[in-house]
């Protein structure tokens, strides 16, 4: 009660604020409904759905709308004059310098950066073309042996080529048969000879007995030549110490069911 003697304008101020408290809200309660409205709206507008030319046209209408409402607030705003005084014009082209110059430093770093890009590229490029050229030279270096080495072959020449290897085989063969069989006769002799020598007091045998060469021609002829079935008879002209001694090496192998039959190993198999 005293203050409000002493101050009579008090009361007044606060109904005031209090009247403008009650303003704000209620300007804020029809702005958060206009905005729910909104909402709203656009809630319901994206839940269309619009064909290609609709969306476009809708699109472009929208767009329209934005420029003429920027449109209208640049209108409104006042231009501000910039005094042109010494002191002004000074900071505009500082301002302006300082802008290009980093609009120039930007392009040289990018242009740099590209340079370097370019350069390794370049590098790269002439390392591939040095190893393809090293590839090419050694490529025609091989082109020029080999045609030098190119003869004309004709069919009369090849068949020569063959037969004399064939016939170079042949002597082969039969110089290697010619030492097997010397080698069998100097080391496995006749075995009558043997006896003769050490035994004059015995009478001769009725049978004619070969050498190990001739046992060896046999089996292998009969295994060459019946390959199905390569089993030849021991017969009274193999002298059993030899059949024994081609038996024992694994030269030759005893049938399994006749004893009296045996054939030479397919060592060639």
């Amino acid at each position: 009660m005293n203050q409000q003697d002493l101050d009579p304008d008090s009361t007044t101020d606060v109904g005031d604020v209090t009247n403008t408290e009650e303003e704000l809200i209620r300007e804020c309660e029809e702005m958060w409904k206009d905005m729910e409205e909104c909402q709203n709206k656009l809630s319901l507008t994206g839940t269309e759905t619009l064909t290609d030319s609709n969306a476009q046209l809708s699109l472009l209408i929208m767009q329209v709308k934005c420029l003429t409402a920027e449109l209208s607030q640049w209108q409104k705003k006042t231009p501000e004059i910039i005094p042109l005084t010494e002191d002004v014009l000074i900071t505009l082209g500082k301002e302006e310098f300082q802008k290009l110059r980093q609009d120039l430093e930007m392009v040289l770093s990018t242009m740099e950066s590209k340079n370097e890009k370019l350069k390794e590229d370049l590098e790269r490029e002439q390392r591939w073309l040095d190893e393809q050229q090293q590839i090419m030279e050694s490529l025609n270096v091989l082109h020029s042996e080999l045609k030098n080495k190119v003869e004309t072959f004709s069919e009369s020449r090849i068949f020569n080529e063959l037969k004399t290897k064939m016939l170079n085989v042949k002597e082969y063969k039969e110089k290697l048969l010619s030492t097997l069989g010397k080698f069998l006769e100097d080391h496995f002799p006749l075995p009558d000879r043997s006896v003769k020598k050490k035994k004059k007091n015995i009478q001769e045998s009725t049978v004619q007995l070969i050498t190990l060469h001739e046992m060896l021609e046999i089996l292998i002829n009969r295994l060459f030549d019946v390959p199905h079935d390569p089993y030849v008879k021991i017969s009274d002209s193999f002298w059993p110490p030899y059949v024994e001694l081609l038996l024992r090496n694994g030269i030759a192998l005893r049938h399994p069911e006749d004893p009296t039959r045996i054939r030479l190993e397919a060592f060639h198999q």
